[in-house]
């Protein structure tokens, strides 16, 4: 017997108030994740970079703000799978918006009057014996590269992700469920890494280039850096998501396209 993927939300005719109430909840929780971790990844963007790992004498270092990306994923794929397509790209358009407001605020408190020292020379912001400028500063310059460079690369993966995913499961018949997974997950992340290391580094300037080094080979470094902490993240959340999709169809009230096919406990279509 064919094992259906659950109808999407949205198509759904009038449901039980306490469904309706989980579905809403569920997908508030999904949502305020998803942008939550989006507005947070991108503050710390590329402040830090940390050893993941080493692999011999390669040390496999990302940026601080990379580290959560993975948890995106796995939400726009929760609500790809629950709410449809057309919810998860209202996601993803929000997400940009959430985007513009972080720069907005940045860039406003860089243009508002402050404090700081001022050099009696310039009139610019003194700078500290090492070089550096206040700490809000240094944090502006990082995040106005690191969230233009963002915003593309994130326009572009989310959207690629979301239809791949589309894609897969409608190629499947709602079957392989894994495969719309990490088969949509991996090549976004691809499209994604390559997309921030090379607006970051081309359009920002803001990576730790070393400058008697050959550029690209230090670029695809980054990239395969990136990539290989996501593809390790995207294959680790395979076990979670097949979990999440399996309670929270049935906490919803869908039929669960990893179970025994059974209808959705919403009642007949007399009782709905």
């Amino acid at each position: 017997m064919k094992t259906e993927s659950p109808v999407p939300i949205a198509t759904y005719g009038p449901v039980p108030v306490h469904l309706q109430n989980r579905r809403e909840v569920v997908f508030l929780v999904l949502s305020g994740l998803f942008l939550g971790t989006l507005g947070m990844l991108n503050i710390l963007g590329i402040s830090r970079f940390v050893n993941i790992f080493t692999w011999g004498d390669v040390a496999v270092t990302v940026a601080v703000g990379v580290l959560p990306y993975p948890l995106t994923f796995l939400c726009t794929d929760l609500i790809s799978e629950l709410y449809g397509k057309e919810r998860a790209n209202q996601v993803v358009w929000v997400g940009l918006a959430l985007n513009i407001w972080v720069l907005f605020i940045v860039w406003l408190g860089g243009v508002l009057p402050g404090f700081e020292a001022l050099d009696p020379i310039t009139g610019e912001l003194a700078r500290d014996a090492a070089g550096r400028l206040p700490v809000f500063f240094e944090i502006r310059n990082l995040t106005f590269g690191a969230v233009t460079a963002s915003m593309l690369a994130y326009l572009t993966a989310q959207f690629v992700d979301v239809y791949l995913f589309h894609f897969w499961k409608e190629l499947t018949n709602g079957k392989h469920l894994w495969l719309r997974n990490n088969g949509s997950t991996l090549v976004s992340q691809l499209v994604d890494t390559t997309a921030v290391v090379l607006i970051t580094h081309f359009l920002a300037g803001a990576l730790p280039i070393e400058a008697g080094q050959a550029l690209w080979p230090q670029l695809i470094r980054f990239i395969g850096y990136g990539y290989v902490f996501k593809l390790v993240a995207a294959l680790l959340d395979t076990g979670p998501f097949y979990l999440c999709v399996f309670w929270l169809s049935d906490y919803l009230g869908l039929e669960s396209p990893i179970s025994t096919p059974k209808r959705p406990r919403l009642g007949s279509q007399g009782q709905n």
